[in-house]
Order: structure tokens, then sequence, then C-alpha cells
């Protein structure tokens, strides 16, 4: 016998209703003080403190009270956004390391104290790690939003790695706050607690701000130029992080173009921007179509308004925003990435100045290849052709070589575009002749001569009839 749907309506309800109690029963069972969360940890263990706005606040405070009688505790996290409590003890490298899959200003000056080390890596690769590694996490700890009626705990903005870390972790440990935006997506975005082992309920502080450093230059504004201008309609985007990009995004935002695509590894404000003036549709995306696409962000608040409960945003684990397979998908993609400095072999150091480290490999790689392997994909490698020293010296990012120590993000077979504000040039397939003229044609004037004396003692310098 069927039975009647008023009937099934009546028990669904009923279903819901006691799951519903389940999980708060389940809740109010698993909810502890910031201290009580803090003893989980040990001398020894690995500690992942979870990624950007997800590092914990509570936890980390009662954390940091115990860390003198604690040794050897290994940290893992990355672009931290403030300085954690837990740096701030006596002699902190006597007590623990930190070590980061991508560091940011607070993490690079905790390496001159002794205890932060960066971890090199393929950053759409990190999931992996996790999954793969012999020192799986002891302890996870991380800021979530609320849970939902269903038992989910969303991770923000910080979808990342965050599904392998738990699946991982012997512990994790949930500090709620209710300020985290709730961001969609389609996997790997929430946990669920029945995997959590304690909750925290914190003080709800502000998601803490990133941004996009000071106002676009004329330097800055000119490079902008130069890229717009090779970016078609329907055109798939991603942007690295800083004033070249986020100019960029001001001037897709200020143009003619539509019917725009988003697939990228940080959500920044530009992609707002460029959303709130109707550039963007998704409507040419052979996968995900519709769908802003990306593995975490980091800006403003208006960016985390944008981000919260907006089905049009996909929050997706790093392994597929940055797999090449993805990206290579998305026809017209358009990858944006600045450089610290480039050689006349098309090298490309995106990651320290000698040996002083600045950032980390991140996906820029991931997006250089995957960019080009897209039907009518471009990647561009963008940098101001000179910068000056605190004593005022004029010098040049255009290089004969690297300077010693300094880490090859994109070898010379990988680069794509480079663009300072002295032009644009495609490298792809020239002979290393070629390769060094084109570089040095977009280097500052002061310095093509002496460039050009350090390619002919290196055999890399054959004048073209053109010149």
């Amino acid at each position: 016998m069927t039975a009647h749907p008023a009937y099934l309506r009546h028990f669904k309800k009923y279903k819901d209703k006691v799951k519903s109690m389940d999980y708060k029963k389940m809740y109010a069972e698993k909810l502890v003080s910031a201290d009580t969360a803090a003893a989980a940890v040990k001398s020894g263990d690995w500690v992942d403190y979870g990624w950007t706005t997800g590092t914990p606040v509570a936890v980390d405070a009662a954390l940091a009270k115990r860390m003198p009688e604690l040794y050897n505790v290994n940290f893992r996290g990355g672009i931290l956004m403030w300085v954690p409590e837990i740096f701030k003890i006596e002699n902190p490298a006597e007590h623990l390391t930190w070590n980061s899959w991508h560091m940011s200003g607070i993490e690079r000056k905790a390496i001159a104290q002794g205890f932060s080390y960066y971890a090199p890596i393929r950053y759409s690769e990190l999931p992996r790690y996790y999954r793969e590694s012999a020192s799986k996490p002891d302890v996870a700890i991380f800021q979530v939003a609320p849970m939902d009626e269903h038992g989910y705990f969303n991770f923000g903005p910080n979808a990342s790695h965050m599904a392998a870390c738990c699946e991982t972790s012997k512990v994790i440990i949930v500090e709620v706050n209710e300020n985290m935006p709730v961001c969609l997506g389609g996997f790997e975005n929430v946990v669920h607690i029945s995997k959590v082992d304690m909750i925290v309920e914190g003080s709800n502080p502000p998601i803490a701000e990133m941004g996009a450093g000071g106002a676009a230059t004329e330097v800055d504004e000119a490079v902008a130029k130069l890229i717009v201008e090779e970016i078609p309609n329907g055109a798939c985007l991603q942007l690295g992080i800083g004033g070249m990009p986020n100019a960029v995004g001001s001037l897709i935002a200020k143009s003619d173009l539509k019917d725009l695509g988003v697939h990228t590894e940080m959500y920044v404000d530009a992609f707002v921007d460029i959303a709130a003036a109707g550039k963007i549709t998704g409507s040419h995306k052979a996968i995900d179509k519709g769908r802003q696409v990306y593995a975490f962000g980091a800006g403003t608040k208006k960016l985390y308004d944008f981000l919260n409960n907006n089905p049009e945003c996909m929050s997706a684990p790093v392994d597929y925003t940055n797999d090449i397979r993805s990206i290579s998908a998305l026809d017209n993609f358009m990858s944006i990435n600045n450089a610290v400095d480039v050689d006349l072999f098309g090298q490309v150091n995106a990651e320290s100045a000698g040996v002083k480290h600045i950032s980390g490999a991140g996906g820029q790689l991931d997006f250089v290849l995957g960019a080009y392997l897209s039907k009518g994909g471009k990647s561009f490698i963008c940098c101001s052709s000179t910068f000056s020293t605190k004593d005022g010296q004029l010098k040049s990012r255009i290089l004969p070589t690297l300077n010693q120590g300094s880490i090859v993000t994109d070898t010379r077979a990988n680069i794509h575009y480079l663009v300072t504000e002295y032009g644009k040039v495609n490298l792809k397939g020239l002979s290393t002749w070629q390769k060094c003229e084109a570089i040095i044609s977009v280097a500052h004037p002061q310095f093509r001569d002496e460039l050009i004396k350090d390619a002919e003692k290196m055999n890399i310098w054959r004048r073209s009839n053109k010149i």
C-alpha cells in the first residue's frame, strides 16, 4: 500500500526535526572551552592552524598560555593576516616551528626570529600532501561559520586544502565565528559535526581584511592597459594578488568587455568590482558555467559580503581550481601574475630577493602552464621595469641572470607574455637570442645597453635586422 502524500510530508518534517535535534545534542556534547581545546596539543605534535582568515583566535590565545611548557610543536598554516598569540611568547623558537605553505609579511618577519620556515609546494598538490604525508596532523584547529541545520560547518573562504586536512587529522577542533561568510561550492568546502571532536565558540571577531596595496601607480596602469587590450569577450580570468593584477581588474571593470568568466586560485576585491560592473556572466565557460570558481578568498569586507551565501561563487579545493586540466578546459583563459624579477633567459622569480624570502610558488606555474594549454589562452607575467632601493638607487628588475639564491618560479621554457610599462612581448618559441632581444626591449631604457653587453658575454645576443 502506498503511503498518503500528506503522511509522507509529515514524516519528512518529523525526520528533519529529529535529525536537527540530534545535531544540536551532538553540538552541546562537543562544546568545550578554548582552554580545554588547547589542552589537546602535546609536545612533538603537528598542529594544523587553518588558512588565512580561518586561523584560530580564541584557541590560539589559550594555547599561547600553554606553549612555555611545550616543546617541538610543529604548526602548519599560511598567509597569516594577523600575528598569532603563539608567536608572542618568550623565545618562541625554543617551543615551536611555524611551517608555512605560503608566507605573508608576518611570517617573513618570523623567519628572522628563527622559528618560521617555508614549505615549497605547487599549491595544487597540497591536498594530496596531506593525504599521503607521513606527518599527518595530530590536531587541526581553525575557524568556521556556524553549523547549519544539516550539521555542517562551512570553511568560509578557505576551502583550499581544509577537507584533506580534516580527513587526515587525529583531532579536529573548530572555532565558530558568526562573522565567517558561508561560501557555497560544489565539494570539500565543509566539515560535518560527526567528524569534529571539539567545538569552541569564540568571541566572533570581524573577519580580517587584506588590502590590495596602495593605489595603482602610473606604471601599474600602463601595464594593465597593455594586458587588457589582449583580453577578448568571453575570456576566463585568473588574477594574482598585488597592485598590477588589481589595476588590470579595475581597468576591466571600466572596459567594454562582456561575458567574462572567473576561475582563480585567490578571489580578490577586483573580481567584486568587475562583477558589480556587469562584466561577469561565465556564460562561455565549458566547465562550471555561470560560476565564479576559487580556492580561497581574502580582501576587504566588500569581498566577504559578496561571497557570503552567493550561489554564483563556487568555493572549491585547490587541487581542482589549480589543476592544469581544469584550467586548460576553459577557452581563452587569461592568467595574470606578478614577478620579482626576470632574467635574459626568460627565467621568472616570483618568490625571493636572492636568498631573502618574499613569497611562495603558490599556483603561478600551474596557471602559466594551464593558460597556454587553453584554446586561445594567454599567461602574462607582469612587473615594473625598475624599483628603487631604500637609499634611492634605481635598479632593473630585468637582469642578465637571476641573483644568486633567487628562486626560479617559472622556467625559461614556461613564460608566455612578459609585460612592463615599456611594452609586452610574446616569448614562446623564440631562440635564446630572440628571447633576449625581446626581453631587453621592455627593460628600462637606462639599462638596455648594459644588458646587451651582458648578453654578448653570455653568447645570447644577435641584433636582428629590425633593430
